[in-house]
């Protein structure tokens, strides 16, 4: 990662067309494990030291779709997403790059204990929740519908692919308004504790679990004006990922206070242990991955043809 940070910090430096401006760095993130990173740096106040008296303006988004929109806005400068929505943006233009791995796998599907679903060709009629349409886990979906035979509504097919903030997703159970779900962690062990069925671990969704859900994404223009913004950022980014790696028990509990404050919901420490061996946490960015997702995208039909990524990645 060092190697990575100086590559990346001479790159942005070389490119810099103009001389630091921000006076704050806004940031967006989910309130979700797989975006860990995120809620230690917060939690620990280690973004705000790095960017010393530049304010940092941190905002929590439902989905990446949400999210994305913000972006385009020109409402955040960095953030934190999966990338599905990441490149659904690069290919329609939106001036971003792709500047570091953020967690990988961390996403399961889970079905309601009495839907009678035990494997993926059981999701034929269902409701299955993703947290928004075109974001990561939605073209997950759809894949693993394909290699099964089966095809969303929107397609032609007969399941009910509906959105759901992973933070509501207990609600939505509960109140059985869907049937399944395929969620990023701690929801799905949340639902797992409430007595629901894991049907697709982290592993059998995707890849191995060989595969990035979460990469952080900087504005381009943001990038080239405030460089050793950037660079403060992403040493503070490669400092909460080691902690999350190293630390794991005190980086749970930090985990569990960001939740708690963002959702009202404190997780039960087992909940949150199950859901971190899920989930790994790298700074290292999978090109070979985010190119096969991009092939994935445009099977889903959210986009026309795969782009070159090469060109939104900094290395």
């Amino acid at each position: 990662m060092t190697r990575t940070l100086s590559l990346l910090t001479a790159t942005l430096l070389a490119t810099a067309a103009h001389a630091q401006t921000a006076t704050s760095v806004r940031l967006g993130y989910f309130p979700n494990l797989t975006h860990a990173p995120a809620l230690i740096g917060l939690e620990r106040g280690t973004f705000q030291k790095a960017l010393g008296n530049v304010k940092l303006d941190a905002r929590s988004f439902v989905s990446g779709t949400t999210l994305m929109e913000a972006f385009a806005a020109g409402q955040l400068d960095i953030a934190y997403v999966g990338p599905g929505p990441a490149i659904n943006a690069a290919t329609r233009g939106m001036p971003l790059q792709f500047i570091a791995g953020a967690s990988e796998a961390g996403a399961v599907l889970v079905a309601r204990r009495d839907s009678g679903i035990k494997t993926y060709k059981d999701l034929a009629g269902k409701r299955v929740a993703v947290p928004s349409l075109g974001n990561t886990q939605d073209i997950s979906l759809r894949h693993i519908l394909k290699e099964q035979g089966l095809k969303a509504q929107t397609d032609g097919g007969n399941v009910n692919v509906t959105p759901v903030p992973p933070a509501d997703v207990l609600a939505a159970f509960a109140a059985n308004r869907v049937d399944a779900a395929l969620v990023p962690e701690p929801w799905g062990a949340a639902l797992e504790a409430q007595g629901h069925g894991l049907v697709g671990n982290e592993k059998t969704v995707w890849r191995g679990g060989q595969y990035p859900s979460t990469i952080l994404i900087v504005n381009t223009k943001f990038a080239q004006a405030n460089p050793a913004l950037v660079t403060a950022f992403l040493k503070a980014h490669a400092d909460a990922v080691a902690f999350l790696n190293q630390k794991p028990a005190a980086a749970q509990a930090a985990v569990n206070n960001q939740l708690e404050k963002l959702t009202g919901q404190k997780l039960d420490p087992r909940v949150l242990q199950r859901a971190f061996t899920r989930t790994r946490f790298t700074t290292n960015l999978d090109l070979g991955a985010l190119n096969e997702y991009a092939a994935l995208n445009v099977e889903a039909g959210y986009a026309r043809s795969v782009p070159d990524l090469k060109a939104f990645v900094k290395k």
